[in-house]
């Protein structure tokens, strides 16, 4: 009978160093990075004092389930003109969820940054300069230029977006970036969109 009456007592005893190693032993909560179904390349040319003229132009790589999961996505081909300037924007969207990327990427712009690479720009066919409106080097919007005598018609862009980085890191600035990786972070978008220059 006396040891019936000190077995609540034990299990209150063991119950609450349970209690206690459970909240001690819970992982901090991590940032999780985007899932993006499909990314939107936006193009309206500029003229010489950098007046938007003529139509916007877009282009699209998409794939229902995730561009990083799925393993084909459809990808268009970018079609630009030689000696132009461009306004670029990008517009990201999960699919999934039915959520507009763009708009968190920009609520949470000091955590996410795009980079673009390729021969498009190792070879000196396109230059590109980050112009976000608010000043934060975002790159969902960038003046782009094209070459007047790029030597090919055909390169191509990758468009990486980075996610919880050091912005600060040096040469993060640098909207190609080659060394993006050592900034930190993890890539929620890396898609190459093939290019023909007219």
């Amino acid at each position: 009978m006396k040891n019936l009456r000190k077995l609540p007592l034990y299990l209150f005893g063991v119950l609450a160093m349970g209690f206690a190693s459970c909240d001690s032993d819970d992982p901090t909560p991590e940032n999780d990075g985007e899932v993006i179904t499909d990314v939107t390349l936006n193009f309206q040319e500029l003229d010489a004092s950098g007046n938007p003229v003529g139509l916007i132009t877009s282009f699209s790589a998409s794939d229902p389930e995730g561009i990083e999961v799925g393993a084909t996505p459809t990808i268009e081909t970018v079609s630009l003109t030689r000696g132009k300037k461009y306004r670029m924007t990008i517009e990201v969207y999960n699919g999934i969820a039915d959520e507009d990327i763009t708009e968190e990427v920009l609520e949470e712009a000091d955590e996410h940054q795009f980079f673009f690479l390729g021969s498009a720009f190792s070879s000196n066919i396109l230059t590109i300069a980050y112009d976000d409106p608010s000043g934060e080097l975002i790159g969902l919007q960038n003046t782009l230029n094209v070459s007047s005598s790029p030597g090919t018609n055909n390169t191509s862009m990758q468009v990486v977006l980075r996610h919880d980085l050091d912005k600060n890191f040096p040469g993060a600035t640098n909207p190609n970036f080659t060394n993006y990786v050592q900034a930190g972070g993890e890539s929620d978008l890396d898609i190459t969109f093939p290019i023909v220059i007219n």
